[in-house]
């Protein structure tokens, strides 16, 4: 089985109990709802990405921003017919104040184009089988879940 790392950095947005995530489409949460994030490139900071992945996935631009926690999980998955365990290294920010709405309807390119979208989610409703291990495994921290 092939192992691979993903570092990424990850933007919480909670508003009036809702939380905004973006819906997967491809990778290892295929399907599922994720924080909005991403991989942080070799040139550029922690913080750069986090703005960066931000405003491509949901049409945010940060403004204000706290380091929440470090976490990690390892997801098996199969890619192209072949058996892959990822270990996912999310690096997670409490989204504080930003401007600009976000963008439900975002359009996608080949720079999100893991993405089918964003919008705000009752916490509330969600379930544990909807979110992906690091969205979940955020809402657990936060005593949401």
């Amino acid at each position: 089985m092939k192992q691979i790392k993903h570092i990424g950095a990850y933007g919480l947005v909670i508003k009036d109990n809702k939380i905004l995530l973006i819906k997967k489409k491809g990778g290892p949460y295929d399907g599922k709802l994720d924080l909005p994030g991403g991989t942080i490139e070799f040139e550029e900071s922690i913080e750069s990405a986090l703005k960066r992945e931000l405003l491509e996935e949901v049409g945010i631009e940060i403004l204000d921003y706290n380091l929440f926690d470090v976490v990690s999980t390892n997801i098996k998955w199969t890619y192209k017919d072949e058996l892959v365990e990822t270990k996912h290294i999310a690096i997670l920010y409490l989204i504080k104040d930003y401007k600009n709405d976000i963008k439900e309807n975002i359009e996608i390119t080949e720079i999100n184009d893991d993405s089918m979208g964003a919008e705000y989610f009752d916490i509330d409703k969600l379930t544990q089988e909807q979110l992906s291990n690091i969205a979940l495994i955020s809402l657990q921290k936060l005593k949401f879940m």
